[in-house]
């Protein structure tokens, strides 16, 4: 006769295996809509940016999926110790991988308004910034399927990269803008973009250090390394 222990506690591991491969489906949605937004604003290609939209609600609906699941098995489980912590963290790493899409559907909205007005340069700047951003989703989902901490680890260190990275382009926007007054409308959309950008590093770091939580139960260190804050915004 089967033990009806190991049943339950197998039954749980493949309940926490899949919440798991949701996050990760979750994840490269996501992606997706980054690399797509991003694309769409290089090329001026409407249609694109309005399937970068679209496909935001899949990513709704699993994070939906996660919460609904997360919310049972802690009622029927009541998980201790580390099933705890990997359970409760997925909720909030989907969470972020809601708000990471949210701000690439956002920057895929721009890119809609941006595509009328004529051609400008400071559109490739947006490049680097999602270069980054991406790099650091792609590598936190990896750290997530992986279990790795100290991938977490770098992940949340290269936060800073990306907010140097945005402080120059929000100065080259700005001298742009000062310089003839009809690019403030095209430039002030291209820096909401940039802005997206930056937030979506901001919930990266966020994931990095559930991930880290979940593997050492500790916390890391509430202070991130953190590049030069012109934004007016960081100012505070």
């Amino acid at each position: 006769m089967p033990n009806s222990s190991n049943h339950i506690v197998r039954s749980f591991t493949e309940e926490i295996n899949t919440l798991a491969q949701k996050i990760g489906r979750m994840g490269g949605h996501a992606e997706a809509i980054l690399t797509d937004s991003v694309q769409a604003l290089l090329r001026r290609d409407g249609d694109l940016a309005m399937r970068a939209i679209e496909a935001d609600r899949r990513v709704d609906g699993l994070d939906a999926e996660i919460e609904n699941e997360v919310v049972r098995m802690l009622a029927l489980r009541q998980p201790v110790a580390n099933d705890l912590r990997a359970v409760v963290s997925a909720l909030k790493i989907a969470q972020s991988l809601e708000r990471i899409a949210d701000h690439a559907k956002n920057g895929a909205k721009r890119a809609l308004i941006i595509t009328q007005a004529p051609p400008m340069e400071q559109t490739r700047g947006i490049l680097r910034l999602s270069e980054v951003a991406r790099d650091m989703l792609r590598s936190v989902l990896d750290a997530y399927a992986n279990g790795d901490k100290d991938a977490a680890v770098a992940v949340r260190d290269r936060d800073a990269d990306l907010d140097r990275l945005y402080d120059g382009y929000f100065r080259e926007c700005l001298t742009y803008m000062m310089e003839d007054s009809r690019h403030i409308t095209p430039s002030t959309h291209l820096l909401f973009i940039a802005k997206n950008l930056e937030r979506i590093g901001d919930h990266c770091t966020n994931i990095a250090e559930n991930i880290y939580y979940i593997q050492t139960g500790e916390r890391l260190g509430s202070a991130r390394p953190r590049g030069d804050a012109l934004d007016p915004a960081k100012l505070g």
